[in-house]
């Protein structure tokens, strides 16, 4: 193929996928180095992929604004028309789907892009909408399986997973932390099954700090998730060295939180592969559910 000037990843969701696909992105700019790389994401994630100096446009869309169940509504039928221009304007020469669902495919012929590439099993029927359709190993790691769509491209995959903070995540960093030596906990996850117990990360909060290990804990989730972590926030009210960020950080202050952070304890969720991107010490938690 000729070398593509404009190029659109499809990565909504979630926040931490989002991270984790930021080696397509390397890998493509890798390639084509003149090529301008935009990314189609969910409202609200676009902070996990700002400042990262390979990407030419964050595309956020509202995913409440254009679900089904507003199909009949003057506001979806404008949400819609908004996106499809945004999508349609730059006149893609490549688009890559790395999500695989049917809205992603959807979204990737909404470009009106020749050269859609995705996955060839992809789920819900996604794979209609692509115009190149790669056979993956569907066992294979999540990063993996997007590399291999790069590959399919001849394009050589580059597993660079790091994330970059924005000078507005980083002035957002709370006075509380600045200059400590602090351990983030991510206590929380979306799945009853991912969650290690309470009392266990409360138990750990304890003895680093009385070992002085670190000054401070950063405790770190989204605002209804606040009973996850109750005991920790809890314990918060009677120890100062516990900060309760709960609901408190969006996704660019979050980065910088993690960035800044001397270890990092936590469940199989975004602030884990944030950790990751940042290179820092983690313990990564796993319940009963598949590695990747």
């Amino acid at each position: 193929m000729n070398p593509p000037r404009h190029i659109l990843i499809i990565r909504p969701s979630a926040l931490g996928d989002v991270c984790r696909t930021v080696p397509v992105l390397v890998s493509l700019k890798r390639h084509w180095p003149e090529a301008r790389v935009d990314w189609l994401v969910q409202r609200g994630f676009e902070g996990a992929i700002l400042g990262h100096p390979d990407l030419h446009e964050a595309i956020p869309f509202d995913r409440r604004a254009l679900s089904l169940r507003r199909v009949a509504t003057g506001s979806w039928r404008s949400a819609m028309a908004e996106l499809m221009s945004r999508l349609r304007t730059p006149r893609y020469d490549l688009v890559v789907d790395a999500q695989g669902l049917f809205r992603s495919g959807f979204f990737a012929a909404m470009t009106g892009s020749r050269t859609r590439v995705g996955y060839a099993r992809a789920e819900e029927f996604g794979s209609i909408f692509y115009s190149r359709r790669i056979a993956v190993d569907r066992s294979a790691h999540a990063v993996d399986r997007m590399l291999a769509l790069v590959e399919g491209l001849e394009v050589e995959p580059v597993p660079d997973m790091r994330l970059y903070s924005t000078p507005k995540g980083r002035e957002g960093l709370p006075d509380t932390l600045r200059g400590a030596r602090f351990a983030t906990f991510a206590p929380t996850s979306r799945w009853p099954g991912k969650r290690w117990p309470q009392d266990r990360f409360l138990e750990v909060a304890k003895s680093l700090l009385a070992q002085g290990a670190v000054e401070k804990i950063a405790v770190v989730g989204g605002g209804n998730e606040r009973e996850q972590c109750s005991l920790l926030v809890d314990h918060a009210g009677v120890e100062p060295r516990i900060v309760d960020l709960i609901g408190r950080t969006d996704v660019e202050t979050l980065m910088a939180v993690i960035e800044s952070s001397a270890i990092v304890l936590a469940n199989d969720s975004a602030p884990l592969h944030m950790a990751v991107g940042f290179d820092r010490p983690l313990v990564g938690l796993f319940g009963p559910t598949k590695i990747g």
